[in-house]
């Protein structure tokens, strides 16, 4: 073999794969390969605080942009701030933890196996392979959609805005939930991301950039635009893992939003993307075993989140478009450490009674409708 670790794909999860497996093993021979020219601009990762161990804070810490201390958010009837800390990190802050690591870029893959890639032309061997290229849809995953154009701008002026918004509801609502989401990365630079909780996946680039541009100039904010970033991320409403790695019982290792490992509710990835990197790196470096650990961490997790989907179908087949922000303004008052626990994937027994009870945010019967999962895998069948 050429190499031990062939991953395709030089994103988040693949990226921090290669990181915890470097970190395990010094000498491990990696490869990454990827189409893309070089590390993207047009990507910045977050997460709260309580969502990463504290070994995966200090590998991301020299490759962080920014970290805030605490956020907010902003509804029609509730605003709250909440002293949980909040970092992002970018495509070349990310890439530039995998200085050692040898990254192929413009990197056309046409084939990928489970003992390597043909690439270019030309054939690379390797005794873990692993596929991290992205989103790839899947009869064993129903999904709604996060649709998201941010624009980065230098204001002439400091915007005044000193910790994360992670999200203002406030703003009129449409094509689904709607919230506005601010990263202040310094007193004149920030991101304004116009954000949708859509039924469809079809992303008008025009018509969300002009609205973080209206955002802005409705609170006085002057500038000049730096750079842009959008995405399509997938909100799960039903997912059956077990069928899903039935499907990929050969193969290169699918991992990150091509496995669908993401939060269901939020679509955050990179939690769940530093759990699996740690579960490959904890393993015999071949692909049978980081499948194993893979597959094993996938259904386990899916199980877990079996409530967060039901969540995610009460807001998408539950509830008028125009009405989906109540779930999300109720959930909002809420003690801050459930919030906690229900970004990284923690929930209690406990905290799924308090979620649900009082008096339902959508009517009963439509809420007992949204209960069974298995109908909307059927429907993709």
């Amino acid at each position: 073999m050429s190499h031990d670790l062939l991953i395709a794909g030089a994103g988040l999860s693949g990226a921090l794969t290669a990181i915890a497996v470097r970190e395990a093993r010094p000498d491990a021979r990696i490869l990454m390969l990827d189409a893309a020219p070089g590390p993207s601009g047009g990507h910045t990762w977050s997460c709260h605080d309580p969502d990463l161990s504290p070994e995966w804070h200090r590998r991301l810490a020299p490759a962080r942009r920014a970290h805030w201390p605490d956020q907010q958010v902003s509804f029609p009837t509730r605003g709250r701030q909440l002293s949980t800390g909040y970092g992002s990190v970018d495509g070349p802050g990310l890439a530039s933890l995998l200085d050692g690591i040898e990254v192929r870029w413009n990197s056309d893959v046409q084939a990928l196996d489970d003992t390597g890639a043909t690439v270019n032309g030309e054939r690379i061997e390797a005794a873990c392979v692993i596929d991290a290229r992205g989103a790839q849809a899947s009869p064993h995953l129903t999904v709604g959609f996060q649709k998201f154009v941010g624009i980065e701008i230098e204001t002439d002026a400091p915007h005044g805005v000193e910790r994360p918004m992670i999200m203002d509801a406030t703003v009129p609502q449409m094509d689904g939930y709607r919230f506005i989401y601010l990263l202040p990365f310094g007193p004149t630079r920030i991101l304004i991301e116009d954000t949708r909780y859509s039924d469809g996946g079809d992303l008008d680039d025009a018509a969300l950039a002009q609205a973080s541009l209206d955002y802005a100039a409705a609170r006085g904010w002057n500038g000049r635009e730096v750079r842009r970033e959008r995405g399509i991320l997938p909100i799960a409403l039903a997912h059956d893992a077990v069928g899903f790695w039935r499907d990929h019982a050969q193969g290169a290792v699918a991992i990150g939003l091509r496995a669908g490992l993401f939060h269901p509710v939020t679509g955050y990835s990179l939690p769940y993307a530093a759990q699996v990197a740690d579960a490959i790196a904890a393993r015999d470096l071949n692909t049978a075993s980081a499948r194993r650990a893979v597959r094993g961490f996938a259904i386990a997790r899916a199980d877990q989140d079996r409530f967060l989907r039901l969540l995610n179908r009460m807001l998408f087949r539950g509830c008028a478009p125009d009405r989906r922000y109540r779930l999300l303004q109720r959930f909002y008052g809420l003690p801050q450490p459930l919030i906690e626990r229900f970004y990284a994937g923690r929930l209690t027994w406990a905290d799924r009674l308090r979620i649900v009870s009082g008096r339902p945010p959508i009517p009963l019967t439509q809420a007992v409708r949204c209960l069974p999962e298995r109908p909307l895998l059927q429907e993709r069948a």
